[in-house]
């Protein structure tokens, strides 16, 4: 294949955030009824931050209200999180995107976050035009992962019109699942998110790693 494009997932996958994004999801939702678990999270890993809640909220979510309420307060625990303890790009990511940039590669960012959690944390590490061709929030398409829209948006935006030439990554099932959606050349899963090899390694995919700076291992396949 000639890559023309990478698209990545943010938190977990690109940028290290020690899993506070979940914490706060439980947290928001279960300040609002009942006590949500764990492993009830998992099931929304990667997907857009507002349906989680209403899945989450189950009978609970009877409107758009109470969703956009949990919703604020799911954001501004994050915000705490973030202040108290910062994310920050994997090793070896920023030199990945600026080599891929180098070669003609474009690079594109999706996130299940909707811009206004987006844009603030890829500006606080620094992550503007100079590094990434395309960033792609959840609140810009009619369905998130694992539907592909995000994907398709990141293509359109950078010009690339075939999936074939295009590679997605991704810490969640849900990453891989809307990458196969995409129809994508390779749909690689990272394992920097804290969901296992044999969790990802079940879905549908061509490539498992132990983080995203690692791809630069497998990119002489993909030439």
């Amino acid at each position: 294949m000639a890559l023309e494009l990478i698209v990545c997932d943010v938190a977990g996958t690109a940028l290290q955030e020690h899993g506070a994004v979940y914490e706060a999801l439980r947290e928001a939702v279960s300040a609002a009824g009942p006590a949500v678990q764990p492993d009830a999270v998992k099931h929304w890993m990667g997907s857009d931050k507002r349906a989680a809640i209403r899945g989450l909220l189950g009978d609970e979510a009877t409107g758009d209200e109470l969703v956009d309420t949990v919703h604020a307060d799911f954001r501004a625990r994050l915000q705490a999180k973030y202040e108290r303890r910062p994310p920050a790009p994997f090793a070896g990511v920023p030199e990945l995107f600026a080599s891929l940039r180098e070669r003609g590669v474009r690079v594109a960012l999706t996130t299940g976050f909707d811009r206004e959690i987006a844009g603030p944390l890829l500006e606080s590490v620094g992550w503007d035009g100079d590094l990434i061709d395309a960033v792609v929030t959840a609140d810009e398409v009619l369905s998130g992962r694992p539907a592909p829209y995000m994907i398709f948006r990141a293509m359109e935006r950078c010009g690339v019109q075939r999936a074939d030439r295009v590679l997605t990554a991704g810490d969640t099932v849900l990453d891989l699942r809307a990458g196969c959606n995409a129809g994508a050349a390779a749909v690689v899963g990272v394992l920097s998110g804290g969901v296992d090899a044999a969790v990802l390694g079940a879905e549908r995919h061509t490539h498992i790693l132990p983080e995203l700076g690692a791809l630069e291992t497998i990119l002489p396949q993909l030439r």
